[in-house]
Parts: C-alpha cells; sequence; structure tokens
C-alpha cells in the first residue's frame, strides 16, 4: 500500500478505458452512494450480456477472505479484480486478447506515465496487469465503512440509534441471525444454502462439483445493506422486508419494522459521500 498506488487505483477505478468499447469502468457497477453496489438485479456487461449474479457492495473488503458470491479460489483483490476485467462467463469489461490495447491506452497518456512510475518505481512503471490490478486494489482497500450509527452506538453516542433499532438489535441476536452474519461486518465468509433448485445458478457447486454444495452461496455482508439492493445472489429480492422473509424465520407482524430499523442502522453515511472515494477530478495538477 503506498498513497500513490492509491491514487493511481481510484482514477483506474472510475476509467472506462479500462473496458473494451470505453462504455463501461469499475465503477459503473461500483457506485459509492449505493455502498459501490449497483442497484439492478444483475448488471449487463459491455456486449449486453446478461449478468449472472447481483453486484455486491465493498465496504470493508479489505478484510474479506472471500470476495464473490460462489467461487472460494479468490481470496485476493488483485485476483478478483481481473474477473470482471477478462472474465467471458459472463463477459463484463471485455477485455480478454485485448490486454495489449488497454496497456496502450493507458501508455498514451502522459499523466498515467507518470502516476504508474510513481506507484511501481521497483518496474520503472510498467503498465501490466499485475500493476494495473495491485493499484485497483490497493483503492479497494481504502473504502473502509465503520461509522455507521450502530458503530457510533457501540463507541457509547446516546441517541446514535433508536429504541427500535435497538430492539431490532436484540431480535437481530435472538433469531439466530448472528450465526452467519457475525462480527463487525455481520458476515462469516462461509457459504450456505437458503433455499433449493432457485435457478440455473446452482452456487458452489460449480466450482467444487460436490453435490452437497449445490445452493450455497457466500453469506453477504450486511454493511450498509439497506442501500444496496435489490438483494439476494440474482437479485430477486426487490425489498429488504422480501430478503428478510426469504430467511424463514417466521417473524410476528410486528417484528419487521424494529428488525429494518435496525439494518438501516448499519448504513455508514460518511462512506456513501466520503471525496476520497469519489471519482476523481485532478490528475497529475490538472483537472480530468
Amino acid at each position: 500500500m503506498s498513497m500513490a498506488k492509491v491514487e493511481l487505483g481510484r482514477r483506474l477505478f472510475y476509467d472506462a478505458d479500462l473496458s473494451v468499447n470505453g462504455t463501461l469502468s469499475c465503477a459503473g457497477c461500483h457506485e459509492q452512494k449505493r455502498g459501490f453496489a449497483d442497484g439492478n438485479t444483475m448488471r449487463p456487461g459491455v456486449h449486453g450480456d446478461p449478468g449472472r449474479r447481483n453486484v455486491p457492495g465493498l465496504a470493508n473488503v479489505a478484510w474479506r477472505r472471500r470476495l464473490t458470491a460462489a467461487d472460494p479460489s479468490l481470496t485476493t483483490l488483485e485476483a478478483q479484480m481481473l474477473v470482471p476485467l477478462l472474465g467471458d462467463n459472463p463477459v463484463e469489461l471485455g477485455m480478454r486478447g485485448k490486454e495489449a490495447e488497454l496497456f496502450r491506452r493507458l501508455g498514451n497518456d502522459a499523466c498515467y506515465r507518470r502516476m504508474f512510475a510513481r506507484a511501481f518505481p521497483e518496474v520503472k512503471g510498467h503498465i501490466s496487469l499485475d500493476t494495473i490490478s495491485h493499484a485497483i486494489a490497493a483503492f479497494e482497500r481504502t473504502m473502509i465503512a465503520l461509522n455507521s450509527p450502530f458503530d457510533r452506538h457501540g463507541r457509547g453516542e446516546i441517541g446514535a440509534i433508536s429504541t427500535e433499532a435497538r430492539r431490532g438489535a436484540a431480535l437481530f441476536a435472538a433469531r439466530g441471525c448472528v450465526a452467519c452474519h457475525a462480527g463487525r461486518d455481520f458476515i462469516d465468509d462461509d457459504y450456505h444454502r437458503l433455499e433449493k433448485n432457485i435457478g440455473k445458478d446452482r452456487g458452489l457447486v460449480e466450482k467444487t462439483g460436490r453435490p452437497e454444495d449445490g445452493d450455497r452461496f457466500r453469506t453477504p455482508s450486511l454493511r450498509n445493506v439497506a442501500v444496496t439492493g435489490p438483494w439476494w445472489h440474482d437479485g430477486s429480492a426487490p425489498t429488504l422486508e422480501d430478503a428478510i422473509r426469504r430467511h424463514a424465520m417466521g417473524l410476528a407482524q410486528d417484528e419487521m419494522a424494529p428488525l429494518r430499523a435496525f439494518l438501516e442502522s448499519l448504513t455508514d453515511r460518511t462512506f456513501l459521500t466520503d471525496p476520497r472515494l469519489a471519482m476523481p477530478d485532478r490528475a497529475c495538477g490538472r483537472k480530468l
């Protein structure tokens, strides 16, 4: 990590030149105001190919042991970043086989050449998949959300959350939600099955080949969950209430409101508006 890497990664994250036709950036699917999620059920790629899974938020991804819904092999941000860039199932940014063109585009920009040189002096600023992925990963590691009302409540700030949200937090624990949504980020980084045979996407079994892994998906973090919908691995839960009901907890009528109030208290509004995470308007001392 270095500020030079973070600065470069931030610019790359928002640059549509990382897509084959210059129409889509990482930020095109990961919008800051949505907790770096998307708002669509599944996001089409640059050629209009339908997405396979709902776009996850990126809050606190630096601490995730597993980074996707159903691929346990992706354990680093550097490796995960290459999936949207080069992947073909589905095609997202569409740069597979076009890597030389990507390097040419970035290398033609004098400011990028300077930024790569500052960020990677050990390789003399060489523009490659390795340096691109390391820079973007460095920026993603600065996406830290730890200032939600619930966080402030935990630090002793009086009135940070409502009485109803406190009731919801108690209900969340009593109903056993913490078994999977555990720890500071409300995620256990493990795979679970909540529904059977729900569609073509069978989840973890695609990678492991083990029948018992059918319909298992990674627990999502609940950081900023109220703004990262639609929910579920395929975005098929259009409301937060629908996502809660699909956990089959048998909630009483008067329990939904406090549970939702608790989940809303996990939204870090400073994270959604932090200018350090927004699209840069300057680079190398000049306006972009």
